[in-house]
């Protein structure tokens, strides 16, 4: 019996909530005193999972998934647990994962508990902490199936380093066409830029800009600062950003390790989506904005005037330290 985990790949290549999800894997493997076991959907760049504690990878090749399918994926991950006699299965908190593992964890008759921000409580009875209620609380749940499927919650555990020698095996699976009724007709990717899945910095801004010809200062800022760039609802509504890029409660979830929310005024809604985020940051003219209420740090002023200064400070910061 091993730990299994379902290693997301984009265009072949791990990302870094999967290597997140390895790391996690491995300590709770130790606890058990078994290994963790990964399978893979038409990954090219494999060796990177040893790093991070994965002891063996079963690895899938088939075109008819060369898109993600949450049916046909979930069907994979159940046989590949069949296989390795895994009774506990760790997944992404990830948009393709959050559709995946309440699927796994039917097609597995398992317990699932979503949101796992920490190491289980205990083993026996299992219990893992979670979040609740949009970030704002804290909850312990006991899964008491013999199958279990937690997913964790981004940016909670971290990376850590735990190298293994890593096996690999060819692992052929069973797909029927009712797991591949949903196709794939066409994909939009975004390339040569920070996404907000996979980013530790995030840089958001919102009507306070006053238009899109303003958003130069926040791509500049976001550069420097290897960040992504975000924004709130209004503004992708407007047409000033794309969807891709509107964050909060009914956009992307946010959980990055610092998050800078400029001419924002901090809707409840949008504060539910990046409440996860560890530090967060604020620049409004508002000094009543509820967003300062939330803020690590604030600074009151016009954007226009703090954003470049601060693009300044950190282009000399970096020059000198270079």
């Amino acid at each position: 019996m091993s730990v299994l985990i379902f290693a997301e790949s984009n265009n072949g290549k791990f990302n870094k909530a999967t290597l997140e999800v390895a790391s996690y894997a491995k300590e709770i493997a130790n606890t058990l005193g078994t290994t963790v076991t990964a399978v893979a959907i038409n990954a090219s760049e494999t060796d990177e999972l040893g790093q991070y504690g994965v002891d063996k990878l079963l690895t899938v090749t088939n075109s008819a998934l060369e898109n993600f399918n949450a049916r046909a994926y979930a069907n994979v991950v159940k046989q590949a647990a069949e296989k390795e006699n895994a009774t506990l299965v760790v997944m992404t908190s990830t948009t393709n994962g959050k559709y995946l593992s309440p699927l796994v964890a039917s097609n597995l008759n398992a317990g699932y508990a979503s949101n796992v921000i920490a190491l289980p409580v205990s083993t026996s009875p299992f219990k893992v902490k979670r979040t609740a209620f949009s970030n704002k609380a804290f909850s312990i749940t006991e899964i008491s199936s013999d199958n279990k499927v937690i997913a964790l919650a981004k940016n909670a555990f971290g990376l850590k380093e735990n190298a293994t020698s890593i096996t690999q095996e060819n692992f052929d699976i069973t797909i029927n066409d009712a797991h591949l009724a949903t196709t794939v007709t066409a994909v939009d990717k975004t390339t040569g830029k920070v996404t907000i899945a996979d980013a530790d910095i995030v840089v958001s801004a919102g009507r306070g800009l006053k238009g899109p010809e303003n958003w130069g200062m926040i791509e500049e800022l976001a550069e420097v600062l290897g960040a992504a760039t975000a924004c709130s609802k209004p503004v992708s509504d407007l047409g000033w950003r794309p969807h891709n890029e509107h964050v909060g409660q009914t956009g992307k979830p946010v959980a990055s390790n610092l998050y800078i929310a400029i001419g924002i005024s901090g809707a409840i809604q949008h504060l539910a989506g990046i409440n996860a985020s560890k530090v967060k940051v604020v620049i409004n003219t508002d000094p009543e904005a509820p967003f300062f209420k939330a803020a690590d740090y604030g600074i009151v002023g016009d954007a226009f005037e703090v954003v470049p200064t601060l693009i300044e400070k950190l282009k000399a910061f970096k020059a000198q330290n270079a």
